[in-house]
């Protein structure tokens, strides 16, 4: 017990220590199958973008708010990327200043809803979403290493999904959400990054949800479900995780997957439906590397090209590595003193 008095004021002083949390990240590039979109910063002027642009990088607190929707009052976008049924489609996370995602413990999620017209004028604060793939832990990992881990521990390293092959010609929002969960022991420390992208899906496809199969944002999660309350989240062995919201669509699970990447490859792939297998992620370096949070000035993007943000990941093969989280991170902080604690109170 004089162990954990001790221990629990060097946590809080490291905590203390660390740059601001209060701030995150979002979806800063998408590619589809031939093309790269450039989402807006939040609070920059926008451009015209297939991404719909978030107000702060701050994370959506509460399974019941309103911005669980599309994320932190989400603007409507003015493009929309037209896609085929069956293409990859990547999303590059970054932080507010436009580093390293910085969070690596929680799933990955994607959604989709048809929108009635035009999703450029689609108010999806209505919307009905189905589910067409996530990502958890990596499987047999003995560390329980999250696929989030990937985009965490290396720049430029893309979170991929596979539309399905069969889905239904039209226009869709593409939900694609992580839960962080480093602070998902205690209720509601889960932080939620829903980001939504505007396509048009062509092709001739019949493949559509049930209604059963369809939740809205705030509504498909509660605060207490086991996989946004998540006491065990550090222990080892890691135990089994409960995905939030519903199961992937019946009619999706023939035909779509989703893995991590670089943005111009082919990415790693470990989807969701009985037919996909899981793969060994990526990794590289970046063990030294902080939790950056700060803020980019609106003016940021001002300056960067279409090339010069496609510059930022290169057509790399991601070599396989076992890396641990960052030093000094929060989830690695966290991490250790659950095993310290363990530690101790198996001696007593």
């Amino acid at each position: 017990m004089t162990l954990q008095l001790v221990l629990l004021p060097l946590l809080c002083l490291q905590l203390l220590l660390l740059p601001s949390v209060a701030a995150h990240g979002f979806v800063h590039i998408v590619w589809d199958n031939t093309k790269t979109y450039v989402g807006n910063i939040p609070q920059a002027e926008p451009t015209p973008s297939i991404v719909r642009q978030i107000d702060t990088v701050d994370p959506v607190k509460g399974a019941n708010n309103t911005f669980l929707n599309c994320g932190q009052d989400a603007q409507l976008a003015e493009s929309v990327a037209t896609v085929n049924p069956g293409d990859e489609m990547r999303f590059l996370w970054q932080g507010g200043d436009l580093s390293t995602w910085p969070h690596n413990i929680g799933p990955l999620m994607w959604y989709m809803t048809e929108c009635p017209g035009n999703c450029t004028s689609y108010n999806s604060s209505t919307a009905e979403w189905f589910k067409i793939s996530q990502l958890g832990r990596i499987p047999n990992d003995p560390n329980g290493d999250w696929y989030q881990n990937n985009i965490y521990i290396q720049a430029n390293v893309t979170t991929n999904v596979t539309l399905p092959s069969n889905i239904a010609p039209g226009n869709y929002l593409v939900r694609h959400e992580i839960i962080a969960l480093h602070l998902a022991t205690s209720l509601g420390g889960a932080e939620f990054y829903p980001s939504c992208t505007q396509i048009r899906v062509a092709g001739s496809g019949t493949g559509k949800p049930t209604q059963e199969e369809l939740v809205t944002f705030p509504g498909a999660y509660s605060d207490t479900d086991p996989g946004i309350l998540v006491p065990d989240v550090f222990d080892l062995p890691p135990p089994p995780y409960t995905f939030p919201g519903p199961p992937v669509a019946a009619f999706v699970t023939q035909g779509a997957g989703a893995g991590v990447g670089t943005g111009t490859g082919t990415g790693t792939a470990a989807g969701a439906g009985p037919t996909t297998t899981a793969t060994s992620p990526g990794g590289g370096a970046g063990a030294g590397k902080t939790c950056k949070l700060v803020r980019v000035s609106p003016s940021a993007s001002a300056s960067s090209t279409k090339r010069e943000l496609e510059a930022l990941v290169p057509a790399v093969p991601v070599p396989v590595a076992r890396l641990r989280p960052r030093a000094h991170s929060v989830s690695g902080i966290m991490r250790d003193l659950a095993v310290g604690l363990r530690a101790i109170g198996s001696r007593h």
